[in-house]
């Protein structure tokens, strides 16, 4: 079997795997885990399928993908059929559509953060009460962070200071501060930029959405470490039932999914299931094995 047929069953393989991985249940017992695996197969589907295209391309050359690259400026190579021609337009265009929707999600992500922070500038007030935290004078209750390179914001509004008790501010500004610090964001941008390039497909939005769940829940360990993991179950609670509003374009907030995932995060709280060892331990080998194979089949000659 050449390499592009081997690349071909990889890339439906990853699809295969994406629908199984977005309806699992027990990435919620190892978020972090789940968060790599699901950047492990991004990646092995965008290098395969790219890589499929470009084999059967390049299939005339026989020395493989990248073997069969300087061919193409060989005049001497042999010429391509247009089946060929067709799988290296593609290939050359699937490439450039996933780098240039990556650059713009990137940079309108930028812009909007920046625009937020202008606005926070005007808006944004401190709070003894709150070191290191922005507050909003709005009764509606708010909690989220603005990453940065150089610094994040967590704001929170004046409906947040009295809806929770101070071990629930104090849990709830944990989770904010662990989005912030883990960079979060930078983990949901290429599934972002990735529904924008396919936004007919439920399977991509879905994919999204159980990242971003793993992200919550890997903020949610994070916060509750040296603290009762009741004060942030219970802030979660009070938020579900105040219907807080979407957090700002480029933020991250502590409440953004419905009220089923939310129950999903408290239950995980209150009644940690660790993930078997011999489990967890697979999904770790997996990740390295699932995102080079992929890339092995484009150096090897076939």
């Amino acid at each position: 079997m050449t390499g592009a047929a081997l690349l071909a069953l990889i890339s439906l393989g990853t699809v295969g795997g994406a629908h199984l991985l977005s309806r699992a249940r027990w990435t919620w017992r190892t978020p972090r885990t789940g968060i790599a695996l699901w950047q492990a197969l991004g990646l092995c589907w965008g290098v395969a399928t790219i890589g499929a295209l470009l084999g059967l391309a390049l299939l005339p050359y026989g020395k493989g993908v990248l073997g069969g690259l300087p061919g193409l400026y060989d005049d001497q190579a042999a010429a391509l059929n247009p089946v060929q021609v067709a799988a290296l337009l593609s290939a050359i265009s699937l490439t450039g559509v996933l780098l240039v929707m990556l650059v713009y999600a990137l940079v309108r992500v930028v812009r909007a953060r920046r625009r937020h922070r202008a606005l926070l500038a005007l808006v944004s007030r401190r709070d003894s009460a709150v070191p290191g935290t922005l507050v909003l004078d709005h009764p509606g209750a708010a909690a989220y962070c603005v990453p940065g390179v150089r610094s994040s914001k967590v704001v929170v509004s004046a409906g947040t200071l009295a809806l929770l008790d101070r071990g629930e501010l104090a849990a709830v500004l944990a989770h904010e501060r662990a989005h912030a610090r883990e960079r979060h964001d930078l983990v949901l941008l290429p599934f972002a930029s990735l529904r924008q390039v396919f936004p007919q497909f439920g399977l991509v939005a879905r994919c999204l959405d159980a990242v971003e769940l793993l992200i919550e829940m890997a903020a949610d360990d994070r916060a509750r470490t040296g603290r009762p993991p009741r004060d942030l179950a219970t802030a979660l609670l009070r938020f579900a039932a105040a219907s807080p509003a979407a957090a700002p374009s480029g933020a991250l907030g502590v409440a953004t999914h419905g009220k089923i995932p939310v129950m999903a995060r408290v239950n995980r709280l209150l009644e940690p299931e660790p993930l078997p060892r011999t489990t967890r331990a697979a999904a770790i080998v997996a990740v390295p094995i699932i995102a080079g194979l992929p890339l092995l089949l484009l150096l090897l000659p076939h």
